[in-house]
């Protein structure tokens, strides 16, 4: 016979209690590893309204110094240029993936960003609401290494209003406010979807009578 309570407490182990998140966060100066000792998924952490709190951190800075532990950081989210975790339960099913590359900072990301099926990107609907856009199979370096390859992570969010050079195969000026946004096929515009500019050609020198 069943011991009473027993389904609950199995559902309570396997998904009803959640345990910390461990994160990667990368910002303008460095990188900080830690947990973030709450509930839910990272990106409700990142947009619920306040600092992100990491704890059992270690900060590791783009300069030439070593790696700094520290018992907590505290990161507001306008500081944060992407995050990863080791979640594999929030992507979306039934989407369809685009190959996109983004430069962020001083780090240039690739991975496969989710639209749903009928996606147009010039319908309100459509455009996102929260500060952070989602990629999969995320691959993340620095612009000044790029040939040295990457980082694999199985998901990043990538904070769209900081991001200043985005490749794809859609028009998604609307995701990235700000950004030059290049559609695969060479047609680049500016974050509002106008082409960017042409630098004008250098005037011909006026012919000068001769002495």
């Amino acid at each position: 016979m069943r011991a009473p309570g027993a389904q609950r407490r199995l559902g309570n182990l396997l998904g009803g209690e959640r345990l910390p998140i461990q994160v990667e966060i990368y910002a303008a100066e460095g990188v900080a590893i830690g947990v973030v000792a709450r509930s839910g998924h990272l990106r409700e952490a990142l947009e619920a309204g306040g600092p992100l709190r990491i704890e059992d951190a270690t900060w590791h800075s783009l300069l030439d110094e070593p790696a700094r532990p520290a018992s907590e950081m505290l990161l507001a989210p306008d500081d944060i240029h992407l995050a990863t975790a080791d979640e594999v339960d929030d992507i979306p099913v039934h989407a369809q993936w685009h190959d996109i590359a983004i430069e962020v900072g001083p780090y240039r990301v690739t991975g496969q960003m989710p639209t749903m099926p009928g996606f147009d990107p010039g319908r309100a609907l459509a455009r996102p609401t929260g500060e952070f856009v989602q990629l999969r199979d995320a691959s993340i370096g620095l612009l000044s290494e790029v040939a040295a390859g990457g980082l694999t992570r199985h998901m990043a969010l990538v904070n769209r209003y900081v991001v200043d050079r985005v490749e794809a195969d859609l028009m998604l000026g609307f995701f990235f406010p700000g950004a030059v946004m290049v559609q695969t096929g060479g047609h680049e515009t500016t974050g509002a979807g106008s082409p960017a500019p042409t630098p004008a050609a250098p005037a011909a020198p006026s012919p000068q009578p001769a002495s």
